[in-house]
């Protein structure tokens, strides 16, 4: 890899924290790219490129697996929630859960998910991503 590749992974990671971070504001590709020293069109190529999705997409499973663990929760309605991970629309955010999810967030709440009470946080994460996701599907995608 050269010198330039890695300057490139570095401030990759860097907007990645970013959306990691700031998922709960409104967040721009503009914005996010840069963060990482980039055009939006050339950060938005190597994004994708390096994790496997859009920066938006990125954004939005990052998003949606607060909000899952949220609604695993009893103490914030759906519409606190909703504005807890960063969508100012109660319709928007239920289409998009519902989208990637593939249930309302009513419905995923009512299920039982004590399966989960005594698994670490960053396990359940992984275990409950958005079947959308495509993280580390990328074809060459370098592990950061």
């Amino acid at each position: 890899m050269t010198p330039e590749e890695l300057a490139d992974l570095a401030h990759l990671r860097r907007a990645r924290d970013l959306m990691d971070r700031e998922y709960h504001r409104p967040l721009d590709v503009a914005e996010v790219a840069r963060t990482a020293l980039m055009s939006t069109a050339h950060f938005s190529r190597k994004f994708r490129a390096a994790y496997g999705e859009t920066p938006h997409a990125y954004l939005m499973t990052r998003r949606m697996e607060r909000a899952k663990a949220l609604l695993r929760g009893d103490d914030l309605s759906v519409t606190e929630i909703c504005m807890a991970v960063g969508f100012t629309s109660l319709g928007s955010f239920s289409a998009s859960f519902r989208n990637m999810v593939g249930e309302s967030p009513t419905a995923y709440r009512a299920r039982d998910h004590s399966d989960l009470a005594s698994v670490p946080g960053c396990i359940a994460r992984d275990a409950t991503r958005p079947a959308s996701s495509r993280i580390g599907e990328a074809v060459g995608a370098p592990v950061p």
